[in-house]
């Protein structure tokens, strides 16, 4: 009825309702391994769910290990809440999930090369507000990061979370046939002009980078390599263009998909309490790090699990 009467936006309440459906037929087909092992609250009706009764701290088995995965798998971005964990600890959990990589361009906590410290206060403000993919920039982006809070302001500091399912269940017909099958150029100039205008790096080094991490080429629409799912795959900080188009075509329609990533309707904001941790797959959702609680300090510790080469199998567009 709205739809009909010019209210609204209908296509993101379709996005985010057919992307609840495909997650219930996805669970039907794929169900729990071990029901009943988890606890969860959902946040939204799509993405985000927090978990509780469970403390990342101990060994993990196989049991809650395959659990957590499919949880994951379901739900996007998994939430934990009153978890004390050493740095050591956040790397043992991670590690259940895969192979754990270091940022090439972000500070590591001293002695530990994968986890990332991530400080903000009032001579760093927070520089993560915008809504991105973990290193898309990479040949082989990470398959999901597990953040933990060390200090958080009282107010302010939260984070959001988008179902990139539903972002792209949510495109007009004639825009997903426009996207199906075309690649677009990821790159790391974010991080480049962050070093460059802070002078931390010099020309020759963002030039020995350059060659050891070139510009990657990945699906715009992406098929999720575990539930087999189609789901949109670019975002404003790391995708720079949509390969075999006019650069103005290009950045008009990049700048419309990511006006739709913002719609929040695809979208849950999570609130972090001290020992609070979100486990987010970096593969079927973006973020974003809402930073309107300068001057105050917000730490994190963050772990990345690496990931495999973006790939597309359904429909393509007639180029």
């Amino acid at each position: 009825m709205l739809a009909k009467m010019g209210v609204g936006n209908f296509n993101r309440t379709a996005g985010a309702r057919l992307s609840e459906i495909e997650d219930q037929r996805w669970a039907e087909q794929n169900p729990a391994p071990h029901p009943g092992l988890l606890k969860l609250q959902h946040l939204s009706p799509s993405i985000g769910s927090v978990v509780s009764g469970v403390d990342l701290s101990k060994p993990a088995t196989p049991m809650l290990v395959a659990a957590l995965r499919h949880a994951l798998l379901l739900r996007k971005v998994l939430f934990f809440h009153d978890q004390e964990l050493s740095s050591e600890e956040l790397m043992s959990f991670s590690q259940n999930f895969g192979e754990l990589e270091i940022h090439p361009f972000s500070a590591a906590k001293e002695g530990y090369d994968e986890v990332l410290l991530i400080e903000h206060s009032r001579d760093n403000p927070g520089v993560e507000n915008t809504y991105h993919s973990d290193v898309s920039w990479r040949w082989d982006p990470s398959l999901g990061s597990v953040l933990h809070c060390q200090e958080t302001p009282e107010i302010g500091g939260d984070t959001i979370f988008v179902d990139m399912y539903a972002a792209f269940e949510g495109l007009p017909d004639r825009l997903k046939e426009q996207i199906r099958g075309r690649t677009a150029e990821h790159d790391w100039h974010f991080f480049r002009l962050l070093l460059q205008s802070n002078g931390l790096w010099s020309d020759e080094k963002i030039e020995e980078m350059q060659k050891k991490y070139p510009p990657q080429h990945h699906p715009v629409v992406r098929t999720h390599p575990e539930t087999g799912r189609s789901l949109l795959y670019v975002n404003g900080p790391f995708t720079k263009q949509i390969d075999g188009m006019e650069w103005a075509d290009s950045q008009q329609l990049l700048q419309q998909l990511f006006a739709h990533t913002a719609s929040p309707e695809y979208q849950v904001r999570f609130k972090w309490q001290k020992g609070s941790v979100a486990f987010w797959d970096n593969r079927a959702c973006q973020h974003y790090a809402i930073s309107d609680y300068w001057p105050q300090r917000r730490v994190m510790e963050r772990v990345t699990i690496r990931g495999d080469k973006p790939y597309y199998s359904g429909p393509r567009a007639k180029l």
